[in-house]
């Protein structure tokens, strides 16, 4: 078994899902999760207690498989939470990304488009952005995106009324 595919496979297990996973400088195995779709609104952001419980149970299964890796970092996505496939699209439709597809569009020269996404519509997903000539609409497949991240939206002003 693949070594993304196990840890995908254990972290769906117990109940997350998994965004990504990073290969770093001197062994270093970094783990990303969030809980999935259907959860993620009641269930908040991921808390120190779910990295714990993730790396408990994958540290033993990575060692049984006999994965090699020096140390195992368990983490949210953050707030700038790459958008990999198409459901991921769809979950956040209506948020503000930054797409850099892989080849620039025709007629733009620009790769990196910032806008609102627009729901995946089949394999074709829109992107609406400010262009010099006013609003525009970027239409892309997931074979042209090299990378999507959300954009962060905080809010510094008081929680009280």
């Amino acid at each position: 078994m693949q070594q993304f595919e196990l840890i995908a496979k254990t972290v769906s297990g117990l109940g997350y899902e998994l965004v990504d996973v990073e290969r770093g400088e001197r062994g270093i195995l970094r783990v990303y999760i969030d809980f999935p779709a259907d959860v993620a609104e009641e269930k908040g952001p991921i808390t120190v207690e779910d990295c714990a419980t993730v790396s408990h149970q994958l540290s033993h299964v990575l060692t049984v498989e006999n994965v090699d890796y020096e140390r195992l970092e368990i983490s949210s996505p953050g707030l700038d939470r790459p958008v990999r496939t198409l459901a991921d699209f769809a979950r956040f439709a209506g948020s503000e990304v930054t797409v850099k597809l892989r080849l620039p569009m025709p007629g733009t020269n620009r790769k990196t488009f910032t806008g609102i996404l627009c729901a995946p519509e089949g394999d074709k997903i829109g992107l609406e952005f400010e262009s010099k000539d006013g609003p525009a609409l970027l239409e892309f497949t997931l074979a042209e995106l090299d990378k999507a991240r959300l954009v962060p939206q905080v809010d510094f002003r008081s929680r009280k009324a």
